[in-house]
């Protein structure tokens, strides 16, 4: 939540509280699985199951046009959504996909690497390399108005 306020994407301290004070500032955030399944790798059926949440959710927010993808699952799981290929767009820290025009909606897709604290005490994500990410955000945004 520090990065989305740094970016201007929300405003006020989270505490992990309902009536914490943080409101999201043009941006919404969105699970490719509700709930944290053993290992925390979902399999198939599960990420199937909640592919209508995650359809529902697009179609209920029009004007998004930038998603990022927090890790592969959630990178493989907005691709499958869309019905599209994943070959056709692969995964990568700070990967850029401009993905073709979906129930209406066209959307950039940026993948970053999870932020979760196994990527982050391991340094396969830095704070820099998380931040990189925003900046292509910011400057997507910026250039698609």
């Amino acid at each position: 939540y520090a990065t989305l306020k740094k970016y201007g994407f929300a405003q006020g301290e989270y505490q992990a509280r309902p009536d914490d004070g943080l409101v999201l500032v043009d941006t919404a955030i969105s699970n490719a699985v509700r709930c944290v399944p053993p290992d925390n790798k979902p399999i198939g059926a599960e990420l199937n199951t909640c592919r209508p949440f995650l359809q529902n959710t697009l179609k209920a927010n029009p004007s998004l046009k930038v998603v990022m993808a927090l890790g592969r699952i959630a990178h493989d799981t907005f691709l499958r959504t869309l019905g599209l290929r994943l070959a056709a767009y692969p995964f990568g820290h700070g990967a850029k996909h401009i993905l073709p025009s979906w129930e209406g909606q066209a959307f950039i897709l940026i993948d970053s690497y999870h932020c979760s604290r196994y990527n982050t005490n391991t340094g396969r994500l830095t704070t820099e390399m998380f931040e990189s990410v925003f900046d292509k955000i910011r400057q997507t945004i910026s250039d698609n108005g």
